[in-house]
C-alpha cells in the first residue's frame, strides 16, 4: 500500500483541473507530460502545495534529482507540519535526515485510508500481521488468557479481532483519529485513546499490561529502542511483547521506497537488549505483498528481562 500524499486544493479550479490532468498522466506513465501540466497549474497558483509535491515525485521519477528536491523544500516550506511527507522523500534522495516520520503526515496519511483500510490491506494486500502475531504469542508457551492488552497503533481494529477472546481489558492507540472512529464502530477495545505511541506510553501506570501487541507500526519508526523501553515500563514481570517489522539483509534501519522502514535483525536485537528485554523468539515471515511480491518481515516476542 503505497502512501497516498496529503491532497488540498489550490484554490483556483483552472490549476486544479491540471493537477488532476497531471495524475493522470503519471498514472498511466508518461511523467514528462505529467511535469509540463504541474509547471503550468503553478504558474497559475505559485504556492499549490500539492502541485509542488507531485512535481518532486514527477521529477524523481525522471531521474531530475535536483529539481525533485527543489519542489520538495518548496512544499516544505509551504507546510511546516509535512503532511505530504515531503521531508521522507528528500531523505530517499539524499538531502536531509530525519531522526522520525512528521506525525502529521502519518495522521494525514491514514486519516486519509481510514474508510477503506482493511479492504485495501487484506483483500488487496494479503495482510497476515495480526494473525502471525497470535501464533507466536501462542507459541510461547505462555498462558493464553490476558487481564489487560494493549494495542499500539490499532488502526480500524485488525489485531483486536486475533486477541479480544483473550484478554479482560483491551485498550487501544493510535495518532489516527479516522482509524480509531473505524476501531470504535467495531467494538472490540475497552478503550480507545487518539496520541503519539511513546507519548501514550510515558502516560500509562508501570506494570499495567499483561500483554503489548504492535502490527505493522514500527514500519513508521526509525529507531525502536526508545518505543520499546517506554513498552517495557508498562509491562508486567511476566508479560510479553509481540510486534511485527518489515527487514532487510543489513544490520541497520532503512528508509524503502514505499516510505516504510525495514529494520534489520541485529538492530531489532540491539533495541531489545537496550529496553531490558528479552528474547523469546524472532521469526521471518511476511506480512503483506508489494505488487505481488512477498514483503520480508520479522515476528517477534519478548518479555522483561
Amino acid at each position: 500500500m503505497r502512501p497516498v500524499p496529503f491532497h488540498s486544493s489550490s484554490g483556483d479550479l483552472i490549476a486544479d483541473r491540471r493537477f488532476e490532468w497531471a495524475r493522470d498522466h503519471a498514472d498511466r506513465g508518461d511523467l514528462a507530460a505529467a511535469a509540463d501540466l504541474l509547471i503550468q497549474a503553478l504558474e497559475i497558483a505559485p504556492d499549490y502545495i500539492s502541485a509542488w509535491f507531485m512535481l518532486g515525485e514527477v521529477r524523481a521519477g525522471l531521474g531530475d534529482k535536483a529539481g525533485a528536491i527543489e519542489a520538495f523544500r518548496k512544499t516544505l516550506a509551504l507546510d511546516p507540519a509535512d503532511r505530504r511527507g515531503a521531508h521522507l522523500q528528500l531523505m530517499r534522495l539524499g538531502a536531509e535526515t530525519a531522526d522520525e516520520m512528521p506525525p502529521a503526515y502519518v495522521r494525514a496519511l491514514f486519516d486519509g485510508y481510514a474508510p477503506v483500510f482493511d479492504r485495501t490491506l487484506v483483500d488487496r494486500l494479503d495482510y497476515c500481521g495480526p494473525g502471525l502475531l497470535f501464533h507466536a504469542v501462542m507459541a510461547s508457551g505462555r498462558s493464553l488468557r490476558f487481564r489487560t492488552v494493549l494495542d499500539l497503533g490499532c488502526g480500524t481494529g485488525l489485531a483486536a479481532g486475533a486477541f479480544r477472546a483473550h484478554c479482560t481489558h483491551l485498550v487501544g492507540v493510535d495518532l489516527s483519529p479516522g482509524m480509531i472512529a473505524q476501531a470504535r464502530v467495531k467494538g472490540f477495545y475497552d478503550r480507545l485513546e487518539v496520541g503519539d505511541v511513546a507519548e501514550f506510553l510515558r502516560g500509562e501506570a508501570a506494570a499495567a499490561c499483561d500483554l503489548v501487541i504492535a502490527a505493522d507500526v514500527f514500519v513508521y519508526m526509525k529507531e525502536l529502542g526508545p518505543v520499546l523501553a517506554a513498552a517495557a515500563r508498562v509491562m508486567t514481570d511476566d508479560a510479553l511483547i509481540a510486534f511485527s517489522v518489515e527487514t532487510h539483509d543489513g544490520d541497520g534501519v532503512m528508509l524503502r521506497d514505499t516510505l516504510r522502514y525495514a529494520h534489520g535483525r541485529e538492530h531489532v536485537l540491539d533495541a531489545l537488549g537496550g529496553a531490558g528485554l528479552a528474547l523469546v523468539s524472532l521469526e521471518a515471515a511476511s506480512m503483506r505483498t508489494e505488487k505481488g511480491v512477498p514483503v520480508p518481515g520479522l515476528i517477534c516476542v519478548a518479555g522483561r528481562a
